[in-house]
């Protein structure tokens, strides 16, 4: 598990560098929507025009009642495949900005392609949806784009890994983030947890380990090694760039 221990904690920061930076902001105000619809709609309009159970569902960590609340009235101003295509722009355009002095990206992205090319999207809805999108042809923009996407596979499949233990989604949110706990919609009490769901969490972890490795392990020396190196230099310039606000899982 060397490699996942090496390159999943960054590519969890990187792929949600664009997600609340002032230009993205910005960028949702254009379009009628603020930073919060915007992530909502923008994160999930890969899935379609469904109903908000869905997206609940797929974003697993938040309460139902405001992801129907955020989705339904975005969705009443834009589109969520285009809100979808929009918030991935803010990445390319992150990445356009910040990464013309990280040197040749075009290895990291052949290795993250190939890692999200050998992943099996069963079970995983965000990532399906996302893996699925065009990638841009410029490096920086493609390298950006392609953090999000193995970002959200990680992120699929540890929800996958919370509920296959036993774990809700919530209390497992409160264990990993309790500060954010009011963030994420929930309120009143936080719920029972104890050390059985934090033994229970620690069991999700190593199993979204076991379900994300495969992809991973189809990696040759070279290619481990260009998604390594492709990592640091991507986040010595994108995390010490002004605006990096992503907060939200």
């Amino acid at each position: 598990m060397t490699l996942l221990a090496s390159a999943c904690p960054a590519i969890g920061t990187l792929g949600a560098a664009f997600y609340f930076r002032p230009e993205t902001l910005a960028r949702g105000r254009e379009l009628g929507l603020d930073g919060y619809r915007f992530y909502f709609l923008g994160r999930g309009g890969v899935l379609g025009d469904v109903e908000p159970p869905v997206v609940a569902s797929a974003f697993g960590y938040f309460e139902p009642g405001m992801v129907a609340k955020m989705w339904t009235s975005a969705a009443t101003a834009v589109p969520p495949r285009e809100a979808a295509r929009a918030y991935l722009g803010c990445a390319h355009d992150l990445g356009r900005r910040t990464l013309a002095g990280a040197g040749d990206l075009s290895p990291f992205c052949r290795a993250a392609q190939v890692v999200a090319g050998a992943a099996d999207v069963a079970g995983l809805a965000l990532f399906a949806g996302l893996v699925a999108e065009p990638l841009p042809l410029d490096p920086p923009a493609q390298a950006m784009q392609l953090l999000a996407v193995l970002r959200e596979l990680r992120g699929s499949a540890h929800l996958l890994a919370v509920r296959a233990v036993g774990l809700s989604p919530r209390v497992a949110h409160y264990l990993r983030r309790p500060d954010d706990y009011a963030l994420f919609g929930w309120r009143g009490d936080p719920p029972p947890a104890g050390e059985a769901e934090r033994a229970q969490l620690a069991d999700a972890d190593r199993l979204t380990d076991r379900l994300v490795a495969p992809a991973f392990d189809v990696l040759d020396a070279a290619g481990r090694a260009a998604l390594l190196d492709g990592l640091d230099r991507i986040a010595l310039l994108v995390t010490e760039s002004p605006g990096n606000g992503a907060r939200a899982e």
